[in-house]
């Protein structure tokens, strides 16, 4: 059985949310690789998501154990 303190050593949650957007992002980067004439809006909707990668990241990186 894993404990709580197991599953915050071991990061699962964030770990698995990075993972689910970087999927996202190569998914939403390969979908509009192949629009044939994207608009402003695929645009700023494609910007939008990459940009939050920085985010996520640092949101990521911060999420470690504060005591050590």
């Amino acid at each position: 059985m894993i404990s709580p303190d197991q599953v915050n050593q071991w990061r699962i949650i964030p770990r698995v949310l990075v993972g689910w957007y970087s999927l996202l992002v190569w998914r939403v980067t390969d979908w509009f690789m192949l629009l044939d004439a994207p608009t402003t809006e695929h645009t700023i909707f494609v910007s939008t998501v990459i940009g939050m990668s920085a985010a996520i990241f640092g949101l990521y990186v911060n999420s470690g154990n504060k005591n050590d």
